[in-house]
């Protein structure tokens, strides 16, 4: 299948798009995927960079999805769709190849390859086209979107009924690093790309224990025959510990539990997401077993392995080294509340990340009825709260942890929600949604159980109705 025309989907008449989407990761492909065939609805989707890229610097050979191939960007709602996973090897002749592979999860860089598939075949994409700014036109109840074009000498303006924000999260530094300009100093989002720039140091430190904290942490423990590193591990949870996986828990990853969250009070859910870390940052227990089989080997016949593992620790400031190495981590034990000292040369923080709001949004700001801490008001629909005199519908992907719980970032989710958002912008004309499916009742039983048989509080919930045109 070949890519796209480069004259790009604003090529055609200037009519408006029914939805723009701005930000092409995983999660507005999945929508664009889905809405790809969807009589009657004219859709773009804009990324600035050049083309599609997922997490490049965690692309480490030997890593895989943690969720199964058919979290895939349309499957959970349209396994027949063309682009499909399984469609993806059909097209690359690796269909038999896979079937003798006989895994679950996908390698890492076998998805990226997938979604760039997708991302440079679909008709509405347009990559190297960065959105300036978004401006509401109560007059036309149209967005008016600047859009700059790379290799084009003015922005031009594009108009649309609707949006989705889908531009992703950006990485976290801590406070204590953030006066740091060391280029042996940087974010585990870049690491692939700046791994050499660790050759020469003596000592590295990898700050953060969630999966790419544990993955660049064996990738260091790997190499260290070969690069002489000797390694810290520093992470502030308690322990390097699993990810939550098993069958009933993962149940807090489907649209049930997505359904129940959301209809918690905002003071409620801002306690819950907190305690549900193992969900979400946890690291899955095959890169735990590695990490602890290298140690094991390591220390045979009486050898120290030199790894320094240290957990429930915080880092609460950085200084230049004192001695032959280059930096001093101020660290602080939080049970103990004692204070220590760790030197190196480097360190990789990995550190997480978080939903952000564009610049692009401020012509809009005063439109956006945000909560008390100035985040997205989210309904159920994904759609943000405005200002009355905006008829237009602005939704988010993955900017709603704080009112739809840990699934938000979740790959196994993103085909739902792309569904629910189509659903909600064609009156439920585009797919069928699923019924709910967990075993679990998340909230408290509807009616009385009664002994024997289905209980009569166990039935599943009626599903949230999400078609139609309302706000």
């Amino acid at each position: 299948m070949s890519p796209s025309p480069a004259a790009g989907p604003e090529a055609s008449a200037g009519a408006p798009y029914d939805l723009l989407g701005v930000g092409l990761g995983p999660f507005n492909l999945s929508l664009a995927a889905l809405a790809d065939g969807v009589p009657g609805l004219r859709t773009a989707f804009f990324e600035r960079q050049d083309a599609f890229r997922w997490h490049p610097g965690l692309l480490l050979e030997g890593t895989s999805l943690q969720v199964p191939f058919l979290a895939d960007l349309v499957t959970l709602i349209d396994p027949t769709s063309r682009w499909s996973f399984l469609s993806y090897l059909r097209e690359h002749d690796r269909l038999f190849r896979f079937y003798l592979y006989e895994r679950f999860h996908l390698p890492r860089r076998e998805y990226d390859d997938y979604c760039r598939w997708v991302a440079h075949a679909l008709g509405s994409t347009r990559f190297g086209s960065r959105v300036d700014a978004v401006r509401w036109h109560p007059d036309a109840a149209l967005f008016r979107v600047t859009v700059s074009h790379a290799g084009e000498p003015a922005p031009v303006t594009v108009t649309a009924r609707n949006l989705v924000l889908g531009v992703g999260t950006e990485p976290t530094v801590p406070e204590a690093f953030a006066t740091v300009a060391d280029p042996r100093v940087f974010h585990s989002a870049d690491y692939l790309g700046r791994r050499d720039q660790l050759d020469g140091a003596r000592h590295v430190t990898v700050v953060g224990s969630g999966q790419s904290g544990a993955e660049v942490f064996l990738d260091l423990l790997r190499s260290q025959p070969g690069t002489g590193h000797s390694l810290a591990w520093i992470t502030r949870t308690r322990a390097f510990a699993p990810m939550e996986y098993s069958k009933l828990g993962l149940e807090q990853f489907t649209p049930d539990h997505v359904r129940y969250f959301h209809g918690l009070d905002q003071e409620t859910k801002d306690a819950v997401v907190p305690g549900q870390w193992q969900l979400y940052k946890g690291v899955d227990a095959q890169t735990i077993a590695e990490i602890y089989d290298l140690l094991y080997e390591r220390s045979i016949g009486g050898a120290e392995a030199d790894a320094l593992l240290l957990p429930n620790v915080s880092v609460k400031g950085v200084t230049h080294g004192g001695g032959e190495l280059s930096y001093r981590l101020r660290c602080r034990h939080r049970d103990q509340h004692r204070e220590f000292a760790v030197d190196t040369d480097a360190v990789v923080l990995a550190t997480g990340y978080a939903a952000r709001r564009p610049a692009l949004l401020d012509p809009v700001a005063g439109l956006l009825d945000l909560d008390a801490g100035g985040r997205f008001k989210v309904d159920e629909r994904y759609r943000v709260a405005t200002e009355p005199e905006v008829s237009g519908r602005i939704y988010v992907q993955n900017a709603e942890l704080h009112t739809h719980g840990v699934g938000a970032p979740d790959l196994g989710l993103g085909a739902w929600r792309a569904a629910v958002i189509l659903d909600d912008l064609t009156g439920g004309r585009a797919h069928r949604l699923p019924r709910p499916a967990a075993f679990t009742t998340f909230g408290a039983p509807a009616r009385p159980q009664s002994p024997g048989g289905p209980a009569a509080g166990t039935a599943p919930a009626r599903p949230v109705e999400v078609g139609g045109a309302g706000r």
